[in-house]
């Protein structure tokens, strides 16, 4: 979504329905809550009411929202994030280039073993990777990543000729495509980010490997 109509009309519809924003610090800290207090009728700009006033640290943020259904959006704005004159917890921004709409996966989605044989290996820029992989289905893989690792990766980035290890015993290779970053903690790991990809390019054997696998696995995990 790149229009600033369709952003505006969405983002009043959040205000009017006053649904919870999830933000994530670019600095990776503790989520925060927030909603959107009030869109301006005519300029790109909205008010963010930050739940308890707490200060938003400046710099980079990605902010999530249900839009009802299946669907989440998802965009990131930059700021100094400084609060209106006697409303701390009122702070204006403007509207963000970009929103992604992101529906839940129409393909059915089998999470990994924690202690298995499951990963996705590639090399970008001359440097290898391995990332855990946590879920997967006939459309796409859900990877984790370090802060470090997820640094060098990016919303729309394509990678290519992915190993994905699918138990001990079967491997595949794809093209993917990130279509999500989201920061969160684990309680074992510390700062981690969820990676989620759309497989963009697979040969058709493997693509039928693929669906035999999860058609064989389904009733194991609950998409």
């Amino acid at each position: 979504m790149r229009d600033p109509f369709d952003i505006g009309e969405t983002f009043t519809s959040l205000a009017e329905s006053g649904e919870a924003l999830t933000i994530y610090p670019g600095t990776l800290g503790e989520p925060m809550l927030a909603r959107i207090e009030f869109v301006h009728p005519e300029e790109p700009h909205f008010t963010l009411d930050i739940a308890g006033g707490l200060p938003l640290p400046a710099g980079r943020a990605t902010f999530v929202a249900a839009l009802g259904g299946n669907a989440k959006l998802q965009f990131e704005l930059e700021g100094d994030w400084i609060p209106t004159p006697g409303a701390s917890n009122l702070v204006p921004a403007v509207f963000p280039e970009m929103c992604l709409v992101l529906n839940r996966r129409a393909a059915p989605r089998l999470e990994t073993p924690v202690n298995g044989s499951y990963a996705a290996t590639f090399t970008l820029m001359n440097k290898q990777f391995e990332l855990p992989l946590c879920d997967y289905s006939v459309g796409g893989v859900g990877l984790r990543a370090t802060p470090d690792q997820a640094a060098e990766l990016y919303l729309g980035r394509k990678l290519k000729s992915v190993r994905l290890q699918l138990g001990p015993a079967l491997a595949i290779v794809a093209d993917l495509e990130i279509r999500l970053l989201r920061p969160f903690r684990s309680f074992l790991l510390g700062e981690q980010v969820q990676v989620g990809c759309s497989i963009s390019n697979i040969e058709m054997q493997m693509q039928q490997t693929l669906q035999r696998l999860v058609t064989s696995n389904r009733g194991r995990s609950a998409a």
